[in-house]
């Protein structure tokens, strides 16, 4: 479960990224935030994975306070969070299979157990063929999955995408989202930073609508 109570972030004065917000999130929840672009849903999943400190509120995912998990064992909670970041930050210097196994070969994974999770990881997006191109090489779609497939590769309890369907054609964004419901029905929380209200109204379960950085109301479908 993740909690957050009374959480304000500001990065200038007198403007306020968040205020005051107060919301939960079940294990297992398949749930979207949007609202228009500057209303905050970038910088609540930055708060969440402890990109970023919020200035006044606490954060509790499974019972542990993050904000007070010292800077050195911050990768204990990140090892539970797979993120897709809305630039994908994938390394174009390395092939698929070694930005996929990034996470896994930082947390010392041994090398055969590697091979296999980053190829059942790619399998599961459908670019196992391609694991030794380059992303250069790839279509902004597959780059697009090969993103998810970092982000899943170590079966984590939590995944944060921020607008994952941003520059993709509605075919291509359906398919990513169906994706997305596929690891959720696994049993991962999915929190989905999103604009795109097609996406909601056919992949909507748990929606949280922000604006100006207020939570402006939660729905249930």
């Amino acid at each position: 479960m993740i909690e957050l109570y009374h959480i304000w972030k500001q990065y200038q004065r007198p403007h306020w990224a968040l205020s005051d917000i107060t919301l939960k999130i079940e294990k297992g929840d398949f749930c979207f935030v949007t609202g228009p672009s500057g209303s905050g849903k970038t910088t609540l999943l930055k708060i969440i994975f402890r990109e970023s400190f919020p200035t006044q509120g606490q954060i509790i995912i499974d019972n542990r306070n993050i904000l007070k998990i010292p800077n050195h064992k911050i990768y204990l909670l990140r090892r539970k969070m797979g993120i897709v970041f809305q630039d994908f930050r994938l390394l174009f210097h390395k092939k698929v299979f070694d930005n996929v196994a990034i996470v896994l070969n930082v947390l010392g994974t041994p090398r055969k157990k590697v091979r296999r999770r980053v190829f059942n990881a790619l399998r599961m997006v459908n670019l196992h063929n391609k694991m030794w191109e380059y992303p250069s090489h790839l279509s902004y779609g597959e780059q697009q999955r090969v993103a998810i497939a970092r982000a899943v590769v170590n079966n984590p309890d939590i995944i944060l995408a921020d607008e994952p369907t941003g520059n993709l054609d509605t075919e291509l964004a359906f398919e990513i989202m169906s994706l997305f419901k596929e690891i959720n029905r696994q049993g991962t929380t999915v929190i989905i930073c999103t604009h795109d209200r097609e996406l909601i109204r056919n992949f909507g379960q748990k929606i949280l609508f922000l604006y100006k950085g207020k939570l402006l109301r939660k729905e249930s479908l």
